[in-house]
């Protein structure tokens, strides 16, 4: 029987370190963790309809954070989005609260904080 408090994350960057290192903070947590080096690749497989939330970098080759939000409110506009970012003077162009965004992240960020946003999603 799988923890009724546990979820199913999606993380979408195009650094491998930090999708090694979200997925074992998420999976250390007691999460699912699947990665994807491209907001494509995410498209690609059934984690759009699976996944309870999204994590994705803002700034990457090919579809940004922000393109990818909008394909993921367009099938499912209640998920929720965290976005992350190495770029501060990238923030203002992200409210919280707005089409599924729950919190953005500057980019290095505390784990902690972002396991702290994930709690209120879990069922």
């Amino acid at each position: 029987m799988s923890d009724p408090t546990s979820l199913l994350v999606a993380v979408v960057d195009d650094e491998a370190r930090m999708l090694e290192a979200l997925q074992s903070l998420l999976e250390s947590a007691g999460h699912a963790a699947r990665v994807f080096e491209s907001g494509a690749a995410f498209l690609e497989s059934d984690m759009l309809v699976r996944a309870d939330c999204l994590i994705t970098d803002l700034r990457m080759p090919g579809m940004n954070g922000l393109e990818l939000q909008r394909v993921v409110n367009a099938v499912r506009p209640h998920m929720p989005i965290i976005f992350m970012t190495g770029r501060i003077d990238a923030l203002p162009a992200i409210v919280v609260g707005d089409r599924g965004c729950r919190a953005v992240f500057a980019k290095p960020f505390s784990g902690t904080e972002l396991l702290q946003t994930l709690k209120p999603m879990e069922t």
